[in-house]
């Protein structure tokens, strides 16, 4: 009952945007559907009369819906840009196998006694098609049109991570933020759409046929345009941005940059985390978010924009365990702990630039930094029947790098067996894999402890006044108290968050500072 009112509470207060985000989404389906139709029926068709294609065809179309959304997305973006254009393309070919397999099934499902006596009649082939095989293939063709349908509607969410709008804006911010209610908003809504989508879809097909193809074009027609006017950019400012959702709603992101420096005139887009850099360095965007240790800020020639205000806490990065872990295997303290204070903010942007950048393979940038250090020691054989340390990461380059490094560490100084789990997502994925005992550690960054997982009162945070020992110290001592899960010392390194721009833009707009940023914006 009190999520419920929550999420009422919630839609209520963000009804502009709700609206806003449900018109993009109809658009984005709508439009995907209508290319699909116009592409998939006559696709479907010629395949019936070329039927030694069909396998062919149809597993072309199977393939490319067995690639991962997030994936195809990512491939479409360096050909099509961000915004609706590759969430479109997308949608449009995880929707083209139902309507050609179910054109080319419908069709072929007519009984040839019917056709020859078309034929009989004197129809021509035109005729038979128009007359007899589409209406009696009708309902299998439309079942393939609403199968695509929902499927268009689930995946189009996903384009909210590339500045497409949609209500998958709310869910994967509401992901990254650790809040239910958020999620739910964006989700029931999305699942409405589905519902209705059907609905309409299954009215159509109860038309006659005198009727159907009229109301059908419109329909196909109306909805693209009514999302569209949605989907076409808005008017153009002088610095557009693109953020990632986590970003967007967390206290020391995006809102406390606001209260600061007065950016709210700064227009921004909604993009996947590991999407922000590409748009920058493609000047899809100008202003990202982004971490101060990134390899891509070197390899893009991005700058960062010094925080004067010091509104970003420190994010010194550490592991974050289960205390059962040392308990269990007591020798493995020490051993975690030969990287505290080894790696300074410099030489872990060297090692993401590698990574990133270079494209090296994280495990063995990782040794060769451990090699250098002294640190290194060959995995010893693995104890029969010896406990194995699982480590999980979150989904960028750094993380990859320092699980690697600490499973190098285990396999060389006990015997312990060691299983990675890198790529878990956001900081919410970890944090409960950890607390659910599906990993036994993953490293953390104590500003995201702070702000993110912790969430203390304003009067607790002005306490701590941005102290890099004492933010750790608070930590490290309610991580202990709420969640009885232990912060070994940090590594070294401050990865904050900052906000970038290409250097040479930067440069020639005179913005130096976040402050340079919100005077020009104000200009």
């Amino acid at each position: 009952m009190k999520m419920l009112t929550e999420l009422l509470a919630f839609w209520q207060a963000q009804a502009g945007k709700l609206a806003e985000q449900t018109l993009q989404h109809i658009g984005l389906t709508a439009a995907a559907l209508l290319l699909a139709v116009l592409l998939g029926v006559p696709a479907g068709l010629w395949l019936t009369r070329r039927p030694r294609w069909a396998p062919a065809v149809l597993g072309l179309a199977g393939v490319l819906q067995t690639v991962p959304s997030i994936a195809l997305l990512g491939f479409l973006i360096p050909l099509l840009g961000i915004g609706p254009a590759p969430a479109i393309v997308a949608l449009l070919l995880y929707s083209l196998l139902p309507i050609i397999r179910n054109t080319v099934t419908g069709i072929q499902g007519v009984s040839p006694a019917v056709v020859e006596a078309a034929r009989g009649l004197g129809f021509t082939d035109g005729q038979v098609l128009r007359r007899v095989q589409l209406p009696l293939a009708l309902p299998v063709l439309f079942a393939g049109i609403r199968t695509a349908t929902v499927i268009g509607v689930g995946v189009a969410t996903l384009a909210a991570y590339v500045a497409a709008g949609g209500l998958g804006e709310f869910i994967f911010g509401g992901i990254a933020l650790n809040n239910p209610v958020m999620i739910l908003a964006g989700a029931l809504p999305a699942a409405a759409l589905a519902l209705a989508f059907d609905a309409a879809l299954a009215g159509l097909q109860r038309l006659s046929l005198r009727r159907l193809p009229r109301v059908g074009a419109g329909l196909l027609i109306l909805l693209p345009l009514l999302g569209a006017l949605y989907l076409l950019p808005g008017a153009a400012g002088r610095l557009r941005a693109g953020f990632s959702p986590e970003f967007i709603g967390r206290a020391d992101g995006l809102p406390g940059l606001q209260r600061a420096y007065g950016l709210r005139r700064l227009p921004g887009v909604v993009l996947a985390p590991a999407l922000v850099y590409q748009a920058a360095r493609a000047a899809e965007v100008d202003v990202i978010d982004g971490y101060s240790t990134d390899g891509r800020i070197r390899a893009y020639g991005l700058q960062v924009l010094r925080d004067d205000k010091r509104v970003f806490p420190p994010y010194y990065a550490a592991p974050v365990l289960r205390p059962a872990l040392l308990r269990a295997h007591p020798e493995l303290g020490p051993v975690l702990q030969l990287l505290s204070g080894q790696l300074s903010d410099s030489a872990m942007t060297e090692l993401n630039y590698r990574v990133d950048y270079l494209h090296q393979e994280p495990r063995a940038v990782a040794e060769g930094w451990l090699r250098r250090r002294g640190l290194w020691r060959p995995p010893r054989p693995a104890a029969p029947g010896a406990a194995t340390v699982r480590l999980g990461s979150k989904i960028f380059a750094e993380q990859y790098i320092l699980v690697e490094m600490y499973a190098a560490l285990i396999r060389g100084y006990t015997d312990l067996q060691v299983q990675t789990k890198t790529g878990l997502g956001g900081t919410t994925i970890c944090f409960e894999a950890l607390r659910a005992g599906a990993i036994d550690l993953y490293p953390e960054y104590t500003g995201t402890g702070l702000q993110v997982l912790l969430q203390p009162p304003p009067a607790a945070l002005d306490s701590l006044g941005g102290r890099p020992a004492a933010v750790f110290g608070y930590v490290q001592r309610e991580f202990r108290r709420r969640y009885a899960l232990e912060w070994l010392p940090p590594l070294g390194f401050n990865n904050t968050y900052a906000l970038l721009m290409r250097r040479r833009q930067a440069r020639q707009l005179g913005i130096s500072t976040v402050s340079d940023l919100g005077r020009y914006l104000r200009r």
